[in-house]
């Protein structure tokens, strides 16, 4: 693995937008910037050569532009760059194991072409081993900085299932950034309650404490960790995609966690991960999920409040 950040890059307004904050993410990590450019040939019929070397020129100079003008903003960012020909999904995929962090462009919901939701971007998020972050055009600017939203980073948590490396990579962005965290748990009473729960609204009520008592247990040493980030926990009841979405209005960064079990055919994405990524406004970082190694926290980053 290299340490640096990587974005797909096709030309298209939302991976133009990707690039862009893949650059101020490069930076705040002190890391270089890869932009990759994948052109994927259709099977038949065999391309014409003439027009084969206007698509090779067409992404060089693509490449070349956005290259000089993420140098030109951020003086001093290493920025490199590739052209390779294959699946996107597929060469996209393995670019991101490679990389700390691969940026993708997203439409969101309804979006048909490039890298949009359902097309290219869910199978390398469903895929990749390290995380993914989706950005959509009108939410390229959000990054830290003065017109970044000030409601910091929303992140889900499900507090039956292990995400340690959700917590960790949560928990670094948020000090790289200087900007707040708010975990969200959402909850809804068991069938077995029945009209217990009708009769005894209490019930209901102890549920949630109990869960954001589980949660708050799980952010405790991480909050040692990372004395600089301030980290608030909630646990609501309700849909919880529903609640990431709603969260995610007014957010910096939006981070989700993606089990990594995979199907016998395709990969594993679940729904809130999915609506998340089709009605958040703001970039959306998909962590992979595995179970826990007993490692101690990192250290939070250097330079970070």
């Amino acid at each position: 693995m290299t340490a640096q950040v990587t974005v797909g890059l096709d030309g298209s307004d939302e991976s133009l937008a990707a690039a862009r904050w893949a650059a101020g993410e490069a930076v705040l990590r002190e890391v270089p910037l890869r932009l990759v450019h994948v052109e994927e040939w259709p099977n038949t019929p065999e391309v014409p050569l003439p027009y084969a070397r206007t698509l090779a020129e067409r992404a060089e100079e693509l490449l070349r532009d956005e290259s000089d003008r993420l140098r030109k903003e951020h003086p001093g960012l290493e920025v490199f760059t590739g052209r390779t020909c294959g699946r996107a999904a597929d060469v996209l995929t393995a670019a991101a194991d490679e990389a700390d962090l691969m940026v993708l462009g997203s439409r969101g919901l309804g979006g048909v072409l490039g890298f949009v939701v359902g097309s290219v971007s869910l199978p390398v998020v469903g895929s990749a081993r390290k995380p993914v972050v989706l950005v959509r055009a009108e939410g390229a600017g959000r990054h830290a900085g003065p017109t970044a939203p000030r409601d910091g980073i929303v992140v889900g948590v499900d507090v039956h299932h292990p995400c340690e490396s959700l917590l960790a990579f949560s928990f670094a962005e948020a000090a790289r950034r200087r900007v707040p965290l708010r975990f969200l748990h959402s909850w809804t009473l068991p069938a077995s309650y029945g009209y217990a729960s009708v009769v005894d609204p209490g019930l209901g009520e102890e549920l949630g404490a109990d869960l954001l008592g589980d949660l708050e247990d799980l952010l405790e040493p991480w909050r040692g960790r990372f004395p600089g980030v301030e980290a608030t926990a909630r646990a609501i009841p309700g849909s919880a995609a529903h609640q990431m979405v709603q969260a995610s209005q007014d957010a910096e960064l939006v981070i989700v966690g993606r089990r990594t079990p995979r199907l016998p055919v395709g990969t594993r994405l679940g729904h809130v991960a999915h609506a998340v990524l089709h009605h958040s406004p703001a970039p959306v970082a998909v962590v992979p999920l595995s179970e826990p190694t007993g490692a101690v926290p990192p250290s939070e980053p250097t330079g970070a409040g």
